[in-house]
């Protein structure tokens, strides 16, 4: 069933509008999610709860906005605290727009005239931003995978360079062995023709004694 509710807002009416959305801004949420809490609550459309928002109340709470604005900044480095980054710096980045957005329907809605006309282009500009927003929030995501697999990606290449320089190092002790291994055995062969050429060289005389050859 459509909401056709056209009776004014009472101050009961104001004060649900003003407590429901201060909590949802303490909460991360947006105000149009405020918004449609309240419409739902009391048969109104959420374009109305938030005309009235802006228009009206908002002025009386100026300060508790201004607060429930740190509240929401500081859950949100709670949350960088407790290691989520990536839903944290995501949630940021809603935020800031969210409060662009909600700049602009407040100005828009100190106008002194509200036809029609204002509140479809509102609408329409509101949906191109939301999609922007989307957009520009599905592109960080995807760079903060891509980000994440390139830091992988440097880490098990880091590791590789350590193991290949390690067998580097291996082969190059087993290359400084076998070149000692090598000089020895030459040294060795060297020495025994030197010792064979020493040896001295007997031949037996007519008489039978032996008789060293010199050489």
């Amino acid at each position: 069933m459509a909401k056709v509710r056209q009776d004014a807002w009472s101050h009961e009416d104001d004060l649900l509008l003003a407590e429901t959305v201060l909590r949802h801004i303490r909460e991360g949420s947006t105000q149009l999610n405020a918004f449609e809490e309240v419409g739902d609550q009391l048969n109104r459309t959420s374009a109305a709860c938030g005309f009235r928002w802006n228009a009206e109340v908002r002025q009386n709470y100026d300060q508790a906005v201004a607060i429930a604005k740190r509240q929401r900044k500081q859950n949100k480095r709670e949350q960088l605290r407790q290691h989520k980054p990536n839903q944290a710096s995501t949630s940021l980045f809603k935020e800031e727009n969210n409060e662009q957005v909600e700049k602009q329907l407040y100005n828009h809605s100190k106008q002194d005239t509200l036809d029609l006309n204002a509140v479809i282009h509102y609408l329409v500009d509101l949906k191109k931003q939301t999609e922007q927003s989307n957009k520009q929030v599905m592109a960080y995501s995807e760079l903060e995978q891509k980000h994440h697999a390139l830091v992988t990606e440097n880490k098990q290449l880091t590791q590789e360079v350590e193991s290949l320089q390690k067998q580097l190092e291996t082969v190059q002790e087993d290359y400084q062995t076998f070149l000692k291994i090598m000089d020895r055995a030459r040294k060795m062969v060297v020495f025994s023709d030197e010792d064979e050429k020493k040896l001295p060289t007997f031949i037996m005389d007519k008489n039978g004694n032996l008789e060293q050859v010199a050489r």
